[in-house]
């Protein structure tokens, strides 16, 4: 299969080693592209730098919920002037987590709407975390005028109406290693029923490793078991998911 790996984080240190080994293992699985989040401004660098260093890999400039706490104006000003790098496809990873608290949620609700509009001066896709926060994060999206260049909602976890109402928006549904799992059952529900024109697949690694390898570090070789987990459920040959999830990869990240 010839993947696209929407989502992974080669810039953090769980990858400091072999990162160049990983990349490799990628290559020779049929992973064509890997999009490197960034989560913060030192993040979105080291993302735009394995950028320039591989041709497999672009790169995404953002501040993470987690992260938003520490926004400030120098930040903005530098992310402006790396959104021209022409490795840079998606303002993001930027939303809400109301599962962790890592940022006041007044301040990630600021954020997360600062970033959206920016992202639209700024003519980027985004990508959007959300996590326990659906209803506000779409109530934050319709408020904001930002997000008219489309996106991604990655890792999603919300179910199926959720799924739907976000793609109405003009959203695509990033679905990760978890739906490996037995007791995902919102997430096959939404690879079953949304289009698959609507799908994109990801590794969020080294994070939310698929079975077989759940307990190891996720790395973006095994996106293809995500893969073969939506061509199972909805009965199609994994190559077909292959082809139209990095179809929606090209289109949603310009690529």
């Amino acid at each position: 299969m010839q993947l696209i790996d929407s989502h992974c984080h080669l810039n953090l240190s769980a990858f400091n080693n072999d990162v160049d080994a990983v990349v490799q293992r990628a290559l020779e699985t049929g992973i064509e592209k890997m999009i490197v989040i960034g989560t913060n401004l030192a993040d979105s660098i080291k993302a735009i730098e394995l950028a320039h260093k591989y041709p497999s890999i672009y790169a995404t400039i953002g501040i993470h919920p987690h992260d938003s706490k520490n926004a400030d104006e120098i930040g903005y000003e530098r992310f402006k002037a790396l959104s021209g790098d022409p490795k840079v496809v998606a303002y993001g990873e930027i939303g809400l987590d109301f599962y962790r608290d890592h940022s006041p949620k007044s301040v990630q609700r600021r954020e997360f709407a600062r970033q959206l509009n920016l992202a639209g001066e700024l003519g980027l896709p985004v990508v959007i975390h959300d996590r326990d926060a659906h209803q506000e994060v779409y109530d934050i999206i319709c408020s904001e005028e930002g997000y008219r260049h489309g996106g991604v909602i990655h890792c999603f976890s919300a179910d199926y109406n959720w799924a739907r109402r976000f793609v109405n928006l003009g959203f695509v549904i990033s679905l990760p290693g978890t739906i490996t799992f037995p007791k995902s059952h919102m997430q096959k529900e939404v690879a079953e029923k949304l289009n698959l024109d609507d799908l994109l697949v990801e590794t969020d690694a080294p994070f939310l490793t698929p079975i077989p390898y759940r307990g190891k570090r996720n790395e973006p070789a095994y996106v293809g078991f995500v893969a073969e987990a939506i061509a199972k459920i909805r009965k199609l040959d994994p190559n077909e998911v292959a082809a139209a999830t990095s179809a929606n990869s090209k289109r949603v990240f310009n690529l």
